[in-house]
């Protein structure tokens, strides 16, 4: 899988991001130490979990509304390829934070295909992770996808999860090819006929239907695993032990460009929109909408990004329970709690 996730859309990705890495390093620790009491800026490099889509759109809303700003952050903002080559990315000094899907990380750390980072806050306090179709191509429960052609990046986490989703669900993954493909192009692949579905998260539906002109049908990993969490923020193990107060700053103003967005899911995809052309507004808007309900869970209270180490226990027992963990691992290997919001 290692070598699966170096792609030529992650090598591209962190070629182009290799000529901003020397600005998010080196000017930490001064930086740092005024925070954001009007000192210079702390330049960081952020990378979405997958592409330019409403569902991280909340970021560039982050920066628009100047809540980066307020903290102390001058933040570019770049595409990521999906679990994989962010964690990959990130590890290897071309960026600073991401999000990944916890799972996806789960899988990667605990079959020693990376390692160095650690998770800080929750997205999602529940996967998004999908098998994504459109009606007229037989699938309407995971049995149906035995003997179809299904796409997604190598890293993606609802690939490298299907093994799993497939047992649960009582699905023959043998029966069910896979190619491979590139976030933004996806759905293209989906509506030019080429696959019959596409590894998705579930808030991904508006854009699929406005991309396919087709209604579209999503098989959402949550139906038959519901302890996993969604997305959850990271960064380099390095990073969170030299400068926890620069994370937590980060992280907070994340947590408020994440608030403003579902709050105001029309602004945010206009703000996205402006800062990425071939975003759809009206769609990136229904995305937020559809996510405002995996971002809280009735553990997680009213603040965001709480992270409960029960529930990672448990995530860790699903995957051990069906062999998709070589390593034994624990919540406290792939989460600083001390770095999370509390409940």
């Amino acid at each position: 899988m290692r070598r699966l996730t170096r792609t030529v859309a992650a090598a591209a990705l962190a070629t182009a991001l290799a000529l901003v890495s020397g600005c998010s390093g080196d000017s930490d620790s001064g930086a740092d130490a005024k925070g954001g009491s009007g000192g210079a800026l702390e330049k960081v490099t952020y990378l979405t979990s997958f592409g330019n889509f409403g569902r991280d759109s909340y970021a560039w809303v982050a920066k628009e509304k100047g809540f980066f700003k307020e903290a102390g952050f001058d933040v570019d903002i770049k595409p990521g390829q999906g679990t994989g080559g962010v964690i990959q990315t990130i590890t290897g000094g071309q960026a600073d934070f991401g999000p990944i899907d916890l799972t996806g990380g789960l899988l990667q750390l605990g079959n020693g295909q990376a390692k160095d980072f650690v998770a800080v806050a929750a997205i999602q306090q529940r996967t998004m992770a999908a098998i994504a179709t459109v009606e007229g191509k037989g699938i309407a429960s995971p049995k149906d996808l035995e003997g179809k052609k299904l796409a997604d990046t190598p890293g993606s986490v609802v690939r490298n999860l299907f093994p799993t989703y497939a047992r649960l669900a009582g699905v023959d993954a043998s029966k069910v090819t896979w190619v491979n493909g590139e976030a933004q192009t996806l759905m293209g692949t989906l509506a030019s006929g080429a696959v019959d579905g596409i590894g998705q998260f579930v808030v991904g539906q508006p854009t699929i239907e406005t991309v396919t002109k087709k209604k579209a049908v999503l098989l959402p990993y949550s139906n038959v695993m519901q302890d996993l969490y969604g997305n959850v923020l990271i960064t380099s193990a390095k990073t969170a032990k030299e400068k926890p107060e620069m994370v937590k700053r980060f992280t907070a103003a994340l947590m408020k460009g994440l608030d403003y967005a579902l709050t105001n899911p029309q602004e945010a995809g206009e703000l996205l929109k402006k800062n990425v052309d071939a975003a759809n507004p009206a769609a990136a808007a229904a995305e937020l909408q559809l996510m405002a309900g995996y971002v809280r869970s009735s553990n997680s209270g009213t603040q965001l990004g709480t992270l409960d180490s029960g529930r990672v226990a448990k995530s860790i027992a699903i995957l051990q329970g069906a062999g998709q963990l070589k390593q034994n691992i624990t919540p406290d290997q792939i989460i600083d709690f001390s770095l999370a919001p509390k409940a």
